[in-house]
């Protein structure tokens, strides 16, 4: 059971520590200087403490009240922000979506132009991060993750599953060496990104010795990871879901037929209540059916 004053209090306890005036306060508040005094008081009683030396025109706050003052303040702040973010985002066509940023810029923003031209009247705000988002906190109203699928007290719907197998740019091949079985990686480039599964995972499963697994280009980000490859610095142990439009468009190619699937996928990961609200709901399904149409599920 929470111990908490009565809230009718602390907007008036507030005001007048903000304004250190009563007078500023209830003016405020659209109240009289008796209420803000009564409700100031009634706080003051249930703290069994001051939080304010009363001066005969001025008031101080008391060390407690100081400290009460900056708790309480901070607290209306985020609850005032969490209003306006729910009553603005019920009012208008935004959709704030939370995402990882290599997915962002391999796989949706390509296609997010099909969303917005079949609802013109929703605007998306994307938001990038490996951080698990608090949908309340952070106003989201839908994340794509890479995980699991297990997100305690959310909802999580399968996008696309992940699987790894080399790729490299045309022009690499060209110019060799070779890359006729994968015993012939020895010879070339890796290169390597943040993602924790490498390439002596995809190595042990195509049966693959002799081939130095951690030598090679190494980058922190996976997008970038990728540009390396379709610019032919070498070979990156692809991820489906992050190079399959380069190698619709040629821009890479996959030079084995061997590939690692992964326990891990991508996951459309809302809070229970989400679909209830139909821009939401709208942005789910566009979500499937671009997967279902292009056959990467």
């Amino acid at each position: 059971m929470r111990s908490l004053p009565p809230l009718t209090t602390l907007k008036s306890f507030e005001a007048a520590a903000r304004h250190l005036s009563f007078t500023r306060a209830a003016a405020e508040l659209r109240v009289t200087h008796g209420a803000v005094s009564r409700a100031v008081r009634t706080l003051e009683d249930y703290l069994q403490l001051s939080l304010f030396q009363r001066q005969t025109r001025a008031v101080i706050l008391t060390s407690e009240g100081d400290y009460y003052y900056h708790v309480v303040h901070d607290l209306l702040e985020q609850l005032a922000a969490a209003t306006l973010h729910l009553t603005e985002r019920n009012r208008t066509g935004i959709i704030n979506i939370s995402t990882l940023d290599s997915f962002a810029a391999k796989w949706l923003l390509p296609r997010l132009f099909r969303f917005s031209e079949r609802h013109r009247d929703c605007d998306v705000r994307l938001s990038t991060s490996t951080d698990l988002v608090d949908f309340t906190r952070d106003g989201m109203d839908l994340a794509i993750r890479f995980g699991s699928g297990k997100y305690p007290g959310l909802s999580a719907e399968l996008l696309l599953k992940e699987e790894l197998t080399p790729v490299c740019s045309p022009a690499l091949l060209e110019r060799g060496p070779p890359l006729a079985s994968p015993e012939d990686l020895r010879h070339h480039t890796l290169i390597h990104d943040d993602f924790p599964i490498d390439w002596n995972a995809w190595l042990r499963a195509a049966r693959v010795t002799g081939v130095a697994a951690r030598r090679g280009l190494r980058l922190e980000n996976s997008m970038h990871a990728v540009q390396a490859a379709v610019a032919g610095h070498g070979i990156i142990l692809g991820r489906s879901a992050l190079v399959a439009d380069d190698l619709k468009a040629g821009r890479l190619v996959q030079p084995f037929t061997v590939t690692l699937p992964l326990d891990l996928a991508y996951y459309i990961v809302y809070p229970p209540e989400a679909l209830t609200r139909p821009r939401v709901r709208a942005f789910r399904d566009w979500l499937l059916e671009e997967v279902r149409l292009s056959g990467e599920s």
